[in-house]
């Protein structure tokens, strides 16, 4: 985790923010601070509303937090696939022959190099099959299980990750604060998401 990332804490019951209106929001957006490309690779995802929107949403508002460091003219791929392409690169890159919900794979910089305008941060693969599964087998929107999904893979391509029991509570804050201001519900309230 980027040394300069402080979880906020909450107070136990406290209710997260209410969510900015649409309009609100794209006005306060820094323009061109994360632009996303989605690729449509494989996989049915018609059970999933608008996309695009969904998933430009959902990193709008990563790059809107207050604790990210995302340099202005950042650039990140969501690939939409199938759980055949998400098990295919799992085998292949991590050594595990499953499909999973989502794989990041950060941008390997040069040894020494920092954050830079305009930096490529990396991709972002989600598998149709079990993020749909996952999200009916919890009970909740589809769109909503999508948006969550493209916000932890983008953390990963920030840095962040879940190997500790302290980097998944730092990670998992992280991600309920931002899902709070586009209106998505805790994801871990119900269920734990690996």
């Amino acid at each position: 985790m980027p040394a300069e990332a402080h979880p906020q804490t909450r107070v136990a019951g406290d209710s997260p923010p209410a969510p900015l209106p649409a309009d609100v929001a794209a006005e306060l957006e820094p323009p061109g601070r994360l632009s996303v490309t989605v690729v449509e690779e494989d996989g049915d995802w018609s059970g999933f509303g608008a996309l695009n929107e969904a998933i430009r949403q959902a990193a709008a508002a990563l790059a809107r937090h207050g604790l990210m460091s995302v340099a202005p003219g950042s650039e990140a791929s969501v690939v939409l696939g199938s759980d055949a392409l998400v098990r295919r690169l799992n085998r292949t890159y991590r050594g595990k022959d499953a499909a999973t919900n989502v794989l990041s794979f950060p941008f390997q910089r040069p040894p020494g190099a920092g954050p830079e305008e305009g930096a490529y941060l990396g991709d972002v693969v989600l598998a149709a099959e079990t993020v749909q599964l996952e999200a009916d087998e919890r009970g909740i929107e589809r769109k909503q299980h999508l948006q969550h999904l493209v916000v932890h893979g983008l953390l990963h391509l920030l840095g962040y990750d879940h190997d500790t029991d302290s980097e998944a509570e730092a990670m998992e804050r992280l991600e309920v604060d931002i899902l709070a201001t586009i209106g998505v519900s805790d994801p871990y309230a119900a269920a734990a998401v690996p």
